[in-house]
């Protein structure tokens, strides 16, 4: 029993640290909705995640053979995972480079751009929820076999995600510069999906090292710019 229930906080520890892309990609998706329906998308997208982590996990069979290689390509095997991930990856990489590009150069084509609809957000969000829960589910069947474990912890860890996706949605829309930062390590999470499925691993401890000491930096700038707001404030009116 102590055996399952340290598989069980560390499932769940392992799925909320998996999730964080996930969030970050809800968050600047759902970001160009009505303000009205931001909220209730990211929900729907959390709790889509949950379903189709635990719909794999009752696929155990299936995803075994996704690992298997079927086809051959210049002396590799390429297995189903593989091409889910190579394919998840450049879709991130597209939608990333598009919204970088909308948030860089939006204001001098507003004319040109219209409100995303609800039913195309959470569908790009699915899309994008099996590939971060097919790595997610696969290391989690290798940690433990035990199925209501497995479920358990994607259920706590979605809980977990659901408080946390607020004030993390809040944040990233008030700073323009953490949202950059955000579709930044989208980028960088396309770019490893893509060496995954071309058998290049890069260990995620480097990535969410990385992204953990951006995010620290860009902490450390944006508490600069509010100590300096106040004197230029004050030099402005004086000039006036």
């Amino acid at each position: 029993m102590t055996e399952l229930l340290v598989a069980l906080v560390t499932l769940t520890v392992l799925e909320v640290v998996l999730g964080v892309d996930n969030i970050i990609f809800i968050s600047i998706l759902s970001s160009k909705l009505p303000r009205g329906v931001q909220k209730r998308a990211r929900r729907i997208g959390l709790l889509g995640a949950m379903v189709t982590r635990i719909l794999l996990l009752l696929s155990l069979s299936w995803i075994a053979n996704l690992t298997e290689p079927f086809v051959v390509l210049f002396g590799r095997g390429i297995s189903g995972r593989d091409i889910i991930l190579i394919g998840g990856g450049l879709f991130l990489l597209a939608k990333a480079t598009y919204e970088i590009h909308d948030k860089l150069e939006g204001s001098e084509h507003e004319t040109t751009r219209r409100a995303a609809s609800f039913a195309s957000v959470i569908t790009q969000v699915m899309i994008l929820d099996i590939v971060f829960s097919l790595d997610s589910v696969i290391t989690a069947v290798g940690m433990a076999n035990v199925l209501w474990v497995m479920v358990t912890a994607i259920v706590l860890a979605v809980l977990l995600m659901l408080i946390a996706t607020e004030p993390i949605s809040a944040f990233v829309e008030v700073h323009p510069t953490i949202k950059i930062l955000a579709l930044s390590f989208l980028l960088l999470i396309g770019i490893s999906l893509i060496a995954d499925g071309f058998g290049q691993h890069i260990d995620k401890r480097y990535i969410y090292f990385a992204m953990a000491f951006s995010v620290f930096v860009e902490m450390i700038n944006i508490r600069m710019r509010r100590k300096s707001e106040p004197v230029h404030l004050h030099a402005s009116i004086e000039d006036k």
